[in-house]
């Protein structure tokens, strides 16, 4: 019987995890910080993007959001019942979550409704194509690559990038108070949430590919789960620089959020 990993730390601490698993984290740390600390979010955070490189935005973000539970049911369905603990892990917490994903298109809607966007426009989807790629990529991904890959490239990279750049635009008040204050609690809902919960979904998702891929992976396994981890980050990278080149030389955003024409 080959030999299982166990975690025997905190959760959230690197040292938790296989000395390999500690290497592949620090590999993927520039390309991650690529994501969590560009200078969209900065701008997001203090209220400075434009009204229409945020509709873009929001646009552009739409198919990841709204098909990420299906992402995960893809995810789901590799797994088998007692086949292997990461496969009986995988599945508990996929089932665990799936339900919660759902409710999340609903939350975006509302943000994207407070910039007089609807779920037609949503739909349309009329939008530079480089916006695309992530959701492109993360189709494939989990239709495509085996269990552990997938969950790197989804779950481990993308909502964890995700709950940081959340957390980043939610430390300051100023974006909120942008919005319009009728529609603000509803617009805000996916970022608060997201800046919250998807603080553990990473490192429960690298517990879960640690255990899938034991405590001595092959060193092209973790070239594997490199590439995949890296690829997110930079069709991630690649969404927000061609939302940002949408801006105005030296533009401002307005203080507040203008009704949509």
């Amino acid at each position: 019987m080959s030999e299982i990993f166990l975690r025997s730390g905190p959760l959230k601490e690197l040292s938790s995890y296989p000395q390999w698993a500690q290497e592949l984290v620090k590999a993927c740390e520039p390309a991650r910080r690529a994501v969590t600390e560009h200078e969209l979010y900065r701008r997001m955070r203090d209220g400075e993007l434009s009204f229409d490189t945020l509709r873009t935005f929001l646009i552009g973000g739409w198919p990841v959001v709204e098909q990420f539970p299906l992402y995960m049911s893809q995810n789901l369905l590799k797994t088998r019942f007692g086949r292997s603990p990461g496969e009986d892990m995988a599945r508990r917490w996929l089932m665990r979550n799936i339900r919660v994903e759902l409710n999340h298109a609903d939350h975006w809607l509302r943000w994207a409704e407070a910039y007089g966007i609807g779920i037609a426009d949503l739909h349309a989807q009329k939008v530079p194509v480089e916006l695309h790629a992530l959701g492109h990529w993360s189709w494939h991904t989990s239709a495509s690559d085996d269990l552990a890959v997938s969950m790197a490239a989804t779950h481990y990279a993308i909502e964890g990038a995700t709950g940081e750049w959340s957390a980043l635009v939610c430390s300051s008040d100023a974006y909120e108070h942008s919005l319009p204050a009728e529609q603000r609690k509803g617009a805000m809902r996916w970022l608060r949430l997201h800046a919250r919960y998807d603080d553990d979904h990473p490192w429960e998702a690298l517990e879960i590919i640690c255990t899938l891929c034991s405590p001595s992976p092959s060193a092209e396994r973790q070239d594997q789960l490199r590439d995949a981890i890296c690829k997110s980050y930079g069709y991630m990278r690649l969404f927000l620089d061609h939302c940002l080149a949408l801006e105005p030389a030296g533009a401002v955003r307005p203080a507040k959020v203008r009704v949509a024409g």
